[in-house]
């Protein structure tokens, strides 16, 4: 007897019908909107990467202009 796996639970629950046939080995009758659908996946993912990435270089410019303006601010002090 083999594992389950948690993706066949998901698409258990989210399609009877649609795991039982890829179960027997029936091939999907819409391959071309699957298709589109895993390309648009791949864009949306990649849209995340790049708005994570910005985010993260805003917060170091961020920090950094914090750090300069502390470093400005404590060495007109001295």
């Amino acid at each position: 007897m083999r594992p389950i796996r948690s993706s066949e639970i998901g698409s258990y629950l989210y399609c009877h019908r649609a795991w039982w046939y890829r179960k027997t080995g029936v091939p999907s009758e819409n391959q071309a909107e699957m298709l589109a659908g895993t390309e648009f996946h791949r864009r949306h993912g990649r849209k995340v990467m790049a708005a994570l990435l910005t985010r993260t270089v805003g917060l170091i410019l961020f920090l950094a202009a914090v750090i300069t303006l502390v470093a400005y601010l404590a060495s007109r002090w001295l």
